[in-house]
């Protein structure tokens, strides 16, 4: 089995693509440049993955964002506000520094979605 050196405890997915971010299709904008600053200037990148994708779906729930770990996978939808993705960069903050996923801000649980139901 392949192993890495790092201990990763988490990927996060922000969507951004045909759908998500699409401005000109009156859906908020995801701060897509921010995100990556934030990530490599608070050193969550070796830890904490960040991937921004062209499409994960379901292209019906604006602005998604799918957090992956050991335990599974928790997807969110409908993150439009700038300050939405400014506490999943804390929440990400916070999380690296205990070592493991937390749960996530109240601010966006009521966010959560199962996709595929």
């Amino acid at each position: 089995m392949l192993e890495t050196k790092r201990k990763v405890i988490g990927q996060m997915i922000v969507c951004c693509g045909c759908c998500c971010g699409a401005t000109q299709k009156g859906r908020p904008e995801v701060p897509v440049e921010w995100l990556k600053d934030e990530w490599r200037k608070r050193g969550l990148l070796k830890r904490f993955q960040l991937t921004v994708s062209e499409c994960v779906g379901p292209c019906d729930i604006p602005n998604v964002v799918v957090v992956n770990s050991d335990n599974g996978s928790q997807w969110l939808g409908n993150i439009g506000a700038f300050d939405q993705y400014r506490s999943l960069v804390e929440w990400a903050v916070r999380c690296v520094e205990c070592g493991h996923l937390l749960e996530l801000p109240s601010e966006l649980q009521e966010h959560l979605t199962e996709p595929w139901r």
